[in-house]
């Protein structure tokens, strides 16, 4: 459980509040960003020596709204560089995913906050354009192109 201890420290000392989960390997916590509050998830995979740490969307996409989405979440993948968007066509649910592979390596705090930090700032500047969408009053295509013009700095340095 070293990946885990590593993802647990980060977290202790960066202020965060959590919960592990039944299989332990899965911690709940939860982040207010500018534009929302959201549920997030840090997985650790020992085996795989992989670090993993979701952003959920608050927000479900309803069923006839989900070829929208798509379509969003694919326009703001494109380009990206760490991370991504996922869309679970099943329930709708909205997920930005920063992972960590550490094989021959070890995981480090900066490795982590990293991870964390894109993470919750990319659902974060993307979250309005996602209600946009949702609500149906803006073409994913103008949602991405407005969001996009505004540029932010590095969520790694405070």
């Amino acid at each position: 459980m070293r990946l885990l201890q590593v993802v647990l420290d980060f977290l202790r000392e960066d202020g965060w509040d959590f919960a592990a989960l039944d299989n332990k390997s899965v911690l709940k916590t939860s982040y207010q960003g500018e534009n929302g509050s959201w549920t997030c998830y840090a997985q650790t995979r020992e085996d795989d020596q992989q670090f993993l740490f979701y952003a959920i969307c608050p927000i479900k996409a309803p069923e006839r709204k989900r070829p929208a989405i798509a379509e969003f979440i694919t326009r703001a993948n494109y380009g990206m560089v760490i991370g991504n968007f996922e869309l679970d066509y099943s329930d709708g649910e909205i997920r930005f995913k920063s992972s960590v592979d550490v094989e021959d390596s070890e995981l480090t705090e900066p490795m982590c906050r990293s991870a964390v930090y894109w993470a919750v700032v990319m659902m974060d500047k993307y979250l309005p354009g996602i209600l946009q969408v949702l609500g149906g009053d803006k073409a994913p295509a103008l949602a991405i192109e407005e969001i996009e013009a505004d540029d932010r700095p590095d969520p790694t340095k405070s």
